[in-house]
């Protein structure tokens, strides 16, 4: 197996929660990049988009995951992660890249207020329209998708577990 386990899709599939049992379970690290973003940069996600815009969020959303160093790790980036390509083709080298799929309704009923999620929209984008773009993007880029949507965490998380161990086989 290649050495982590990268998970990418929506904001509000899981893939801190679903990322962080799945680490346990296979005796892995946990890496949350939103979280070394803040670290880095000493601020809050949403202090550093409104400082520098959602262009230059990406800029630093793409050198912080670009350069994570780490084996034997489950990494949950931010959503927005798949517009940044060097960050992408770093990840497809140092690990399987797990898509975590859920339908457009599934994330709605999670995520109440966008906004507050800390999800950018640009001028006149819906959230259906980000959902639309994204997940282009997420299909290209992943090595393994796992479909959520009438899943309890539970089954989400066997889900990834009975896939991951598929694609080493």
């Amino acid at each position: 197996m290649k050495k982590n386990l990268i998970f990418i899709g929506m904001p509000a599939v899981g893939k801190s929660t679903v990322g962080v049992v799945i680490a346990k379970r296979l005796g892995m690290q946990f890496v949350d990049t939103d979280l070394l973003i803040q670290a880095q940069e000493n601020r809050l996600l949403r202090e550093i988009i409104n400082d520098v815009g959602e262009d230059g969020f990406l800029k630093i959303e793409n050198q912080v995951n670009r350069d994570v160093d780490v084996s034997n790790s489950v990494i949950s980036p931010g959503g927005s992660v798949v517009y940044c390509e060097e960050a992408m083709q770093h990840f497809k080298e140092i690990g399987t890249i797990v898509y975590l799929k859920a339908s457009y309704q599934t994330i709605k009923r999670r995520i109440r207020s966008p906004q507050k999620r800390g999800v950018v929209l640009r001028e006149g984008q819906t959230f259906r329209d980000l959902y639309n773009e994204r997940i282009k993007l997420f299909e290209q880029y992943a090595d393994i998708t796992v479909c959520e949507d009438g899943c309890r965490i539970e089954e989400t998380i066997e889900n990834v577990l009975s896939a991951v161990e598929n694609s080493i086989r």
